[in-house]
């Protein structure tokens, strides 16, 4: 079967508990307005969502469950049983534990046995990553119907009682970036199951010679010696370098299908801030087309992000419809890119 057959029948997302705006993260870090100002004027996140409740330190929710209640509403929206999923990949790059994977123990939530199950490790491009090779797995004829989902948990890496104002300004970012999150589609490999196609999707590791541009260390019991902020991120190298590699996985995608930028009625950008997207949608210029962004409400929740904009997007589409999504990872530079078409 050509992978070109492979349709998106549905997508569920799943968020943990109430938004959580810059007033309510800055009061808890003991930090003044200037820095809400800084926050609206250079990053433009409003809103997060986070699986760590900041008062008392207790975790919520986990990937597990998050993915869970994300698959369990695109199976009903598909009307898909679980039982009929024969095929179960998850994208993230923050798993609950390193085993068992978390991708095993949603098949468990979910009533799901005796099925090919895949974790992927990977950034913001594992979702994509999970959507090409469930693509191409059902392409094979021995699978019918795909589970595919993406998420992340990054706040349980935050050091909740941390003074910010002792924390170096280029580490100040990832405490207002991150939001918790999770989504999932169902694909079908008969060509007669959905009216949305999944027409192609691409990646590549572009990162050969390159500093990461972002590391989430692991610590356990064994705590490595060094600082305890968790995440690290090159915020210059990103803003230089994603616009750039977003442009170029987006004319493959377009190059691969034979289609020009005046083809797209909707882009989904790469979605790291508001106002980081902003400056990557006028780099590629896609201007006849509606912009999918969630990442100011959402903040960037990593893995669930193209979920997200997929749920936004998917009731809107009209026949003859085209859609190219785009997500960038940076931790070592991967550029991924999808496209659906509307039958």
């Amino acid at each position: 079967m050509d992978p070109a057959e492979t349709r998106l029948l549905s997508v569920g997302t799943a968020l943990p508990g109430p938004p959580v705006d810059n007033v309510v993260l800055g009061k808890h870090f003991r930090m003044d307005t200037l820095w809400q100002q800084w926050i609206e004027t250079f990053i433009g996140t409003r809103t997060r969502h986070l699986a760590v409740d900041l008062a008392t330190g207790e975790q919520r929710d986990t990937l597990a469950s998050l993915g869970t209640a994300a698959a369990r509403q695109a199976l009903a929206r598909a009307g898909t049983a679980a039982e009929d999923i024969d095929l179960l990949v998850l994208g993230t790059a923050t798993p609950d534990a390193l085993m068992p994977a978390t991708v095993n123990v949603i098949a468990d939530a979910l009533g799901i046995d005796d099925v090919v199950t895949y974790q992927l490790q990977s950034g913001c491009s594992g979702a994509v990553q999970a959507l090409d090779l469930a693509r191409r797995l059902l392409s094979t004829g021995r699978h019918r119907t795909a589970l595919v989902i993406g998420g992340d948990v990054i706040a349980k890496h935050y050091v909740l009682d941390a003074d910010l104002r002792r924390v170096p300004p280029a580490e100040l970012v990832n405490f207002v970036l991150f939001g918790d999150g999770a989504g999932a589609a169902v694909l079908s490999a008969d060509p007669d199951a959905g009216d949305t196609a999944l027409r192609t999707t691409r990646f590549r590791l572009v990162g050969e010679g390159r500093a990461p541009g972002q590391i989430l260390e692991w610590f356990g019991p064994a705590h490595p010696p060094g600082p305890d902020i968790a995440a690290h991120e090159d915020y210059k190298a990103i803003e230089e370098s994603v616009p750039l590699l977003a442009a170029e996985i987006l004319d493959d995608v377009l190059g691969e299908l034979d289609w020009k930028r005046d083809d797209i009625d909707y882009l989904l950008p790469p979605q790291l801030s508001v106002r980081m997207t902003e400056k990557i949608t006028g780099h590629l210029a896609v201007t006849g087309a509606q912009h999918i962004n969630c990442v100011g409400e959402t903040g960037n929740n990593g893995n669930a992000l193209v979920f997200f904009q997929l749920h936004a997007l998917l009731d809107r589409l009209v026949p003859g419809d085209r859609v190219a999504g785009i997500a960038i990872e940076s931790s070592k530079w991967i550029k991924s890119g999808f496209a659906l078409e509307q039958l």
